[in-house]
C-alpha cells in the first residue's frame, strides 16, 4: 500500500515535466499511432546530432541498447570486455546477456571513471571491446580509452547513459566510441520515462542494432504507413512476419518518444537549471573538510546528472549509511551510489570476485552519499540539504568521541 510523502520532504530526484511534455504525449495518444512513428525518428535524430553522431536508433531502456550493441559487434561467448567495477550493475550485465564475460579494473579516485594505464594492461588476446562509463556524466579520460581502443583495435562501447549534453575539449558524450548508449530513466537529465538512445556514424551497425529491436526483422524493414516508407519509395526489406535473427522486442512507444522529443526541446534550459543547483552544492560544502566534492576537468562542459559526495576516508561504511539513514529521517533524500558491481552477490557467487580486488573502487563506494538532485532544487533546500548532512556528520563524531 502506498503512503503520501511528507509535505516537506527533499527527495532524492524528480523529473522536470511541463505543459510542453503534456501537450506532446497528449497529441501522441490522439494520433492513433502509438508504436514505430513518427516521434521515435524525430526523437532519434534529436539526439544523435545532440551527440554528434549521424544516426539513432531508440530502444526501450539504456540497458537494451547497450545490449544490442555489444550483439551486433558480434561480442559472445567466450569474449571479454573491459568495464569498470563502479557504475550501476547493467554497465556489466549487458557483457553477460552476449554470454561475454566481465573484466574489471579499478577506477580514478579523482574522476572515479577506470584508470587508463589499467584498461591497457588488462587487454588480452581474447579482449574484444571496452565499456567505459562517464560515471556520474564525468567525460575525462573518454580520448583516452578511444586511443587504447583504436590502438589495439577493438570497439569502444560509450555508456554514456549519465552524460547527455556533456562535452569535453570540445566533443559530444555519445561521440567518442563506435557506438555510445543514452538512458532516459526519470532521474537523467531528459526523461522518457522509460527508454534510452544507440548513438553511432556507423549505419550498418545501426541498421542491425534497429533490426535486433524490432524481433529480428529484416535490415532495412519499414513498416507500412510509416513516414520511412515514403523515403524508401515504397520499398520493404521484407514482410511484418519475416525475422531473420533472433531478436528482442526493445521498441521504445510513440508515447514515450513524444515526451523525449519535449524533453530535448528544452535540453539547454534543463542544463542550465543543472548546473545552477550544483554550484549552489559547490559554493555551500565546498570547505567542509569531511566531504570530498566532485572533480570536473576545466575543459569539461558538465550536464549533472546527479551530485554525489564522499565522506573522508577517516569515516566507515557503517558510519555513511547511519548518515544516510538520518538524513532521510529528517525527509531529505539521500543513497549509497554506487555499490560495487563485483560485490553483488551475484558476481561473487559466479566469478569469485572478492573484497580487496579493486581497492580503490570499494574505498570510494564505502563512503558515496548522493544528495538530493534535480532541476526545481531551490537555494533554501539546498542550506538544508547541506545542515541536515552536517548535522549528521556532527552526531558521527560525537559517536567517536
Amino acid at each position: 500500500m502506498m503512503t503520501s510523502m511528507p509535505d516537506n520532504e527533499i527527495p532524492l530526484s524528480r523529473p522536470d515535466i511541463t505543459e510542453l511534455e503534456e501537450r506532446m504525449v497528449m497529441s501522441t495518444l490522439r494520433s492513433g499511432r502509438l508504436s514505430i512513428g513518427p516521434m521515435v525518428e524525430q526523437f532519434e535524430t534529436l539526439v544523435a546530432t545532440r551527440a554528434g553522431c549521424t544516426t539513432g536508433v531508440a530502444v526501450n531502456s539504456g540497458t537494451s541498447g547497450l545490449h544490442l550493441a555489444l550483439q551486433a559487434l558480434g561480442i559472445g561467448p567466450g569474449d571479454e570486455v573491459i568495464t569498470t567495477p563502479f557504475s550501476f550493475v547493467a554497465s556489466a550485465n549487458c557483457i553477460l546477456f552476449v554470454g561475454g564475460t566481465p573484466v574489471f579494473v579499478d577506477i580514478c579516485p579523482k574522476t572515479l571513471n577506470m584508470d587508463p594505464a589499467k584498461v591497457e594492461a588488462a587487454i588480452t588476446r581474447r579482449t574484444k571491446a571496452i565499456i567505459a562509463v562517464e560515471t556520474f556524466g564525468n567525460p575525462e579520460y573518454m580520448q583516452q580509452y578511444a586511443s587504447i581502443a583504436a590502438r589495439y583495435e577493438i570497439p569502444l562501447i560509450e555508456d554514456c547513459c549519465e552524460a547527455l549534453g556533456t562535452r569535453y575539449k570540445g566533443r559530444d558524450c555519445g561521440h567518442f566510441g563506435r557506438v555510445g548508449v543514452f538512458g532516459f530513466y526519470p532521474n537523467k537529465q531528459i526523461t522518457t520515462g522509460e527508454g534510452g538512445m544507440i548513438v553511432t556514424d556507423d549505419l550498418r551497425l545501426a541498421e542491425m542494432c534497429r533490426s535486433l529491436r524490432n524481433q529480428g526483422r529484416p535490415l532495412g524493414f519499414v513498416m507500412p504507413g510509416s513516414p520511412m516508407e515514403s523515403a524508401a519509395g515504397g520499398q520493404s526489406a521484407g514482410s511484418w512476419l519475416r525475422h531473420e535473427r533472433v531478436g528482442y522486442n526493445y521498441r521504445l512507444s510513440e508515447i514515450n518518444a513524444a515526451l523525449g522529443v519535449a524533453q530535448m526541446q528544452r535540453l539547454d534550459s534543463i542544463i542550465e537549471k543543472r548546473q545552477s543547483v550544483a554550484r549552489m552544492y559547490l559554493e555551500r560544502m565546498g570547505t567542509n573538510s569531511d566531504l570530498i566534492m566532485p572533480t570536473v576537468d576545466p575543459e569539461a562542459f558538465m550536464s549533472w546528472f546527479v551530485f554525489v559526495v564522499r565522506l573522508a576516508p577517516s569515516y566507515t561504511i557503517e558510519e555513511r549509511d547511519r548518515i544516510i539513514r538520518g538524513m532521510r529521517g529528517h525527509d531529505v533524500g539521500a543513497a549509497d551510489y554506487f555499490p560495487c558491481i563485483h560485490l553483488q552477490p551475484f558476481y561473487q557467487e559466479q566469478f569469485g570476485f572478492r573484497a580487496g580486488m579493486f581497492p580503490i573502487a570499494e574505498s570510494v563506494s564505502q563512503r558515496t552519499i548522493a544528495l538530493p538532485f534535480y532541476n526545481s532544487l531551490t537555494r533554501n533546500e539546498v542550506d538544508l540539504v547541506a545542515q541536515t548532512l552536517e548535522l549528521m556528520l556532527k552526531r558521527e563524531n560525537i559517536r567517536r568521541d
